[in-house]
């Protein structure tokens, strides 16, 4: 019985073609918390905050609320995508297919892609934010848990550069170093931004 479902499972899944879908929602959410949690990581550190239980308070919550926000979203946009080809599929050919591969294929996409998308970012920021948890163990100080988050960060991306280039077959350092190169520039910006909103506005 055991074998029979897990046969139906992997056709169903086959047929939905959930693999490359999950997989460009993994790279794409990954990104995003990745970016996301270092963006509040510099961010913390130029505005001269120094408690690791704030970074890591952010980080969780963040990861909790991107988690929650892709797996609804992932979940209701497929589930609709897949409804609609299952009907227009079920049209063409005058029958009821919800009980067949097919049906079974579009539920599972649903759900396999949803947990994805909400799982993924929540592995980007807190891969970023690990060190701070040793901070708060007393084992790093804070301002070596904000360079190390910082190559985690690089290193991170870059993996996620050299992901692509593996499926599109392209050379890994190249997209590894555009991966890279929006970190950098997102730490700049989000560098800027707090020491601008440090700025004392004039008094008029």
């Amino acid at each position: 019985m055991f074998a029979e479902n897990f046969r139906r499972i992997q056709s169903s899944l086959k047929v939905s073609d959930v693999q490359d879908i999950a997989r460009r929602y993994f790279v794409m959410n990954a990104f995003d918390g990745a970016l996301t949690m270092l963006g509040i990581v510099v961010g913390a550190y130029v505005a001269g905050m120094r408690e690791p239980a704030i970074i890591i308070a952010a980080g969780l919550s963040g990861s909790v609320a991107m988690g929650i926000s892709g797996f609804s979203g992932a979940y209701m946009t497929e589930q609709a995508e897949r409804t609609r080809s299952l009907k227009t599929l079920e049209s063409a050919m005058l029958s009821d297919l919800s009980k067949s591969i097919h049906g079974d294929a579009g539920h599972l996409a649903a759900i396999a892609t949803s947990l994805v998308d909400g799982l993924s970012p929540a592995v980007g920021a807190i891969f970023i934010i690990i060190p701070f948890f040793l901070v708060r163990m007393n084992m790093l100080n804070y301002d070596t848990a904000f360079y190390l988050s910082m190559a985690m960060a690089a290193v991170f991306l870059f993996a996620l550069g050299a992901y692509l280039s593996v499926i599109s077959q392209e050379r890994i350092l190249k997209n590894g170093l555009k991966m890279l190169a929006v970190g950098v520039v997102t730490a700049v910006i989000t560098s800027a931004i707090s020491r601008l909103v440090e700025t004392p506005l004039p008094i008029v």
